[in-house]
Parts: C-alpha cells; structure tokens; sequence
C-alpha cells in the first residue's frame, strides 16, 4: 500500500512541474534566440564599419599617391639627391628642412662627406630658414676645411658672416678663419683674426677658443 502511494506522489509531482521544467527551458530558448539575434545585429554593425573605414582608408591611400604623384612631377631635386627618396611639400616646409638638415648631421657623423655636402647645397639653394641656412654654411665650411679646400671654407664662413651676422654661429666662424689663416701660414692675420674674436665676443665659447690659439702661437 506505501509502495501505491509513494508512485501515485511521484506521478503526481512529475504533472505538476514538468509544464514549468517545459516553461523554463521554452524561457531560456527564447533569451538564447534573442541573444543570437543581438549577436547577429552587432556583426552587421561592426560590418559595416569595416567597410566603410576600408574605403576612408582607400579614398585616402589614393589621395596619397596623387599627392606624391603631383610633387614628383614638379620636384627639381638635383637627381643625386633624388636618389635618397626625399619628399617634399613646399618649397619652405619646415619638415623637410629639418629633414635634410637631420640627414646632412646624420652623414657628417658618419664622416660620409659627400652626402653631406650634396645634402647641405641642395637645402641652401632650395630652402629659406634663418636658422638651417647658417648652420647648412657653417658645416659646408668645416667638409672644405677638413678636406684641405682652405679657400673654398673661407668662402663659406665669410657668406655665412655677411648674411646672418646676428647668428650664434657668427663668433665660430670668424675664429675658423683664424685657423685658415694659420693653415696658410699667415700668423699676423691668423692673430689679428683671433684678437678680434675676443674683442668682440668676449662672452662666446669662441673667444676662450682663439684666446688658447693666440697662446699656443706664442
């Protein structure tokens, strides 16, 4: 008789939860749909995004080597030049004065020579900057210098002395002046050019320079 009784509770039980045990799982197959749903909305959305940051980045890869196109066409970089792949926007761009002017620094380090003097005539034809231009003198007169074209440097630093006399490189040149005179084996002027160093910039580095120079003469 228990025996009856404990299978007719369990009947019982089984018709009173499995519509929920079915409810629930018809529940959490809908919260699984509408995830699925959700899911496929967003791979739509991000779908479409790639797509369109495809063509941005198309429409501006195109704008690029059009760009580049146009400035090759007009470039009258002296062909040696050329050969380092340089480019530029405008014929006073800062960015690429700076980039010349780096890569000229870079060569001289170097001791690559010849680059770097290709490099520092092609920015003083090709460029106008109050501060590149000088220095682009100054180290074309210290290649000159170091080579032994004594009159070639000078050149240099009296163009470079005529034309930015206010220029914190001035004192130095006029000093390396000094120096050719003294390569020349010109002493007077050799002296006279540095005694005019230490009178004039008595504050720059120059003139402790050509003051040890006048003493090693004596």
């Amino acid at each position: 008789m228990l025996k009856f009784f404990v299978n007719r509770l369990v009947l019982f039980s089984l018709f009173i939860f499995f519509p929920v045990l079915v409810s629930a799982q018809d529940s959490e197959s809908d919260i699984l749909f509408l995830k699925i749903q959700e899911l496929e909305i967003e791979i739509a959305n991000l779908r479409n995004d790639v797509e369109a940051q495809n063509y941005l980045i198309e429409k501006l890869i195109k704008e690029s080597v059009k760009k580049d196109e146009d400035i090759d066409s007009s470039d009258s970089i002296d062909s040696d030049i050329a050969d380092e792949v340089y480019r530029f926007d405008g014929i006073n761009d800062s960015q690429s004065i700076d980039e010349i002017y780096n890569e000229a620094i870079k060569a001289l380090g170097n001791e690559d020579y010849a680059s770097a003097q290709k490099l520092l005539t092609y920015l003083i034809n090709s460029f106008s900057d109050p501060e590149k231009l000088p220095l682009s003198l100054f180290w074309l007169g210290e290649i000159e210098f170091s080579s032994g074209n004594f009159d070639v440097s000078k050149s240099y630093y009296i163009q470079l002395i005529s034309s930015y006399e206010n220029h914190w490189r001035v004192p130095l040149a006029h000093k390396k002046i000094g120096d050719i005179f003294l390569k020349q084996g010109d002493i007077k002027m050799a002296k006279e050019k540095y005694r005019f160093v230490v009178r004039e910039f008595p504050n720059n580095p120059a003139s402790s320079m050509s003051l040890q120079s006048i003493e090693d003469m004596e």
